[in-house]
């Protein structure tokens, strides 16, 4: 997945306060659109330390945290032998190399993550093949941010756009709202996020 080298390399400095309350930020946003989630099993899809994730581990039966850099995995594993947490599972896999044939969640969540993917269809779709019928897809992410250049990320999404290529590939209910704005959040930037739920209705 892109910028995995990266990630790498940063694993054991990630938890920075700035990135904790952002994760903060994100676990409740999604915590507002779980429903009857106690019995279901949830992927944390590039979930980093897992900072997101940790925050949920309570609202899910359990957890699967999936990450292509091992760094990032170790980080976590650390994290589920250091707090004895039983609700928690780790894989390391890149499913923009490889389609995942076992892997299956009620909820799938990712935050700040579609932002590094180079081809986020792709990844969109294999995702959708993972939930299982009326699962969910939650994604929180940056809205488009013109003032944000780069070459290693997307500046950000349209919503609107992101909509109509995932009603394409069969998610359905799709709702999104603006919920979060942030000084210096996005590559130095002031920036928005948005948070969207989907729903996995039938091809």
């Amino acid at each position: 997945m892109g910028n995995t080298d990266k990630f790498e390399m940063i694993a054991n400095n990630y938890d920075t306060p700035e990135r904790v309350e952002i994760a903060k930020v994100s676990s409740d946003a999604f915590r507002n659109y779980l429903v009857d989630a106690k019995s279901k099993n949830a992927i944390d899809f590039g979930c980093g330390t897992g900072l997101v994730g940790m925050n949920l581990l309570n609202e899910f039966h359990s957890i699967l945290f999936l990450d292509t850099s091992q760094n990032m995995i170790n980080q976590i594993k650390q994290k589920i032998t250091d707090f004895n947490i039983q609700n928690a599972d780790t894989l390391c896999f890149d499913i923009e190399k490889e389609r995942p044939s076992d892997l299956h969640a009620d909820y799938i969540f990712m935050a700040q993550v579609l932002l590094h993917i180079p081809d986020v269809e792709l990844v969109l779709s294999r995702l959708f093949d993972v939930l299982n019928e009326g699962g969910h897809l939650l994604i929180v992410d940056f809205n488009i941010n013109e003032k944000v250049v780069s070459d290693i990320v997307h500046n950000g999404f349209n919503p609107e756009e992101l909509t109509n290529m995932m009603t394409k590939i069969g998610y359905r209910d799709i709702q999104f709202k603006t919920f979060y704005t942030g000084n210096k959040l996005f590559m130095g930037q002031d920036a928005s996020m948005f948070i969207l739920d989907s729903k996995k209705g039938h091809r």
